[in-house]
């Protein structure tokens, strides 16, 4: 049984129990337009669904600004850290929203980074935090609606849907990049058993796997695809966008107001 088959496996049983698998898409490292932007813009406006693009605003280039706004509203905007920098010691794993800075640094680069996204981009900008890395430190969490951001995004089950009030976190769960074994994509068994499994562990309420009640995500980095990471996207999405007992949900049902 292939694993195309296993993910149909798993619908059909979602809608054998009349139910809607909800996923969202959002990808990392936007800062400028480049030929990967333009093809991950392209791809998705052949399927027409929502993609929560997380920007760098320290290295926000004006073209990109520009370039978004000839894009419909289901492109949204997420604050991807501020300078996408790691803090942390060669022993640590890579981390810029840390405690290895005085915290008032870190917030003061969150809020300028706020600012910014919020002046290029209006209301395309949805003021949820991704974190560089997908790491925050725990004490900075509380923070971020202090500051103006309402919605938080990483990577793997949440803990609670709130973590803090005023904070709505929504992580992804399906990363297409193979980092430690060359940055390629993962492969379409790898990404897919992880796209059926979290489907499977929300569908019967396994709490040690999944949230129920969070959308499932899809993660990619349009910079470092290859063309099996490109023709993965555009066949599943394909596959997805289709199928009845899917829904996927745009980025502004997330994390809009």
């Amino acid at each position: 049984m292939s694993a195309w088959t296993d993910l149909d496996t798993e619908l059909a049983q979602w809608a054998d129990a009349a139910r809607v698998a909800t996923i969202w898409w959002r990808d990392d490292d936007a800062a400028a337009v480049t030929p990967s932007l333009e093809r991950l813009l392209l791809l998705r406006r052949a399927h027409e669904i929502g993609l929560g693009l997380a920007v760098i605003p320290a290295a926000l280039q004006p073209a990109l600004r520009q370039r978004l706004h000839e894009e419909p509203q289901d492109v949204a905007v997420l604050q991807h850290g501020y300078a996408h920098q790691n803090h942390a010691s060669p022993s640590e794993k890579k981390i810029e929203l840390g405690l290895h800075r005085p915290l008032p640094i870190v917030i003061g680069e969150l809020a300028t980074g706020l600012m910014a996204l919020t002046q290029a981009f209006g209301v395309r900008f949805l003021p949820a935090m991704v974190p560089p890395w997908n790491r925050i430190a725990p004490r900075l969490v509380p923070v971020l609606p202090e500051i103006g951001l309402r919605g938080l995004s990483a990577f793997g089950m949440r803990a609670r849907a709130m973590p803090v009030r005023g904070l709505h976190q929504v992580n992804t769960h399906v990363d297409l990049i193979d980092w430690r074994g060359g940055r390629g994509f993962v492969g379409v068994e790898a990404a897919l058993a992880a796209l059926t499994g979290h489907l499977g562990a929300r569908r019967l309420s396994d709490p040690a796997a999944a949230n129920a009640a969070e959308p499932t995500g899809i993660l990619s980095h349009h910079g470092v695809h290859d063309e099996e990471a490109w023709a993965f996207l555009d066949r599943l999405w394909n596959r997805l966008r289709t199928h009845p007992a899917v829904r996927i949900v745009r980025p502004k049902e997330i994390f809009g107001t």
